[in-house]
This record gives C-alpha cells, structure tokens and sequence, in this order.
C-alpha cells in the first residue's frame, strides 16, 4: 500500500530513546514532522538531525514537532542524541513494522549485496493526523529548509 497526500497517517506506538512508548495519536493537536532515516552516525543521517534540531525553534513556533525513526534501538539512538545535543524525540522500529506501513522500505545494494533498508522519507502530518505532504528519496541538504516552506504554506 502506498500512502497519499490527504490520506489518515497510520498510527504506531514505538519507544522512543527514553524508553517511552510514544504514538502518532498522542501528537494531535500537532503537527508533525514524521522523518524516516536509514542509521545513527552516519553522515547523511547526522547532518539531516543535525538540521531539523538546528530549526526546531522554527518548527516549535508553528505547533509541530519533529520524531525522527530509523531501526536502530533507543540505546542507540539515546547516544546518538546527547553526541549532537538533539532535543526531538527518536522513535526505534526494530522490527519495521512502522517502516512498512508508511511505505519506506526498499530494495538498496552496497558492495554487490542485496537488502531491505530504510528509504530516506519525510511525511508531514496535520493536527488530525492527516498527511499534508510526502517527500521520499529526501536530499539531505536544503530539506529542513524544505519542509519548513512547505509547512508554513499548508498552514489553515
């Protein structure tokens, strides 16, 4: 299934770095910023954090957070936060069961090998939880920038 702009976003409850259970539905009210990133530590990976965390001010003004997901555990993704000083939570879909349903994981090949990995995608989801816009194969530069205009242009 693929997910369209003004479809429901699908609702989950995964733990957070602070091995918290966090769901969708305990963000209305909100909007939000919902990225999907491959790996903890990695540049692409670091410099996309890195930007959402460097404008979260921006976004906390206009009512929305920022939840990043990738695969990897909450201990991993706890390092992950304090090394860059994130503040947003990062939510760990180990089995990818979140992943799927939003429709991120693909096909990738590294080094001749063949595997499932997580597509670099941002969905931006209105208060009722509502998906507004959809970016997928993201561009790490310029997108929280990106994000950001879309978001101040879908205001209602």
């Amino acid at each position: 299934m693929t997910l369209n702009i003004g479809d429901q976003a699908p609702d989950f409850s995964l733990l957070s770095d602070q091995h918290q259970m966090l769901s969708l539905t305990h963000f209305r009210g909100k909007k939000v910023i919902l990225y999907f990133y491959p790996k903890d530590n990695t540049p692409g990976c670091t410099r996309e954090a890195c930007d959402f965390q460097d404008s979260l001010q921006n976004f906390d003004n206009q009512n929305t957070v920022i939840i990043g997901i990738s695969k990897d555990n909450p201990e991993k993704h706890l390092k992950f936060k304090q090394k860059y000083k994130l503040s947003f939570a990062l939510l760990s879909d180990v089995n990818g069961d979140v992943c799927e349903a939003y429709g991120v994981m693909n096909k990738k090949s590294l080094f001749g090998r063949s595997f499932l990995g997580i597509q670099r995608s941002t969905f931006l989801i209105d208060e009722k939880g509502i998906i507004r816009a959809i970016w997928r194969k993201v561009k790490v530069n310029g997108h929280s920038q990106q994000v950001f205009n879309e978001l101040t242009q879908t205001k209602q």
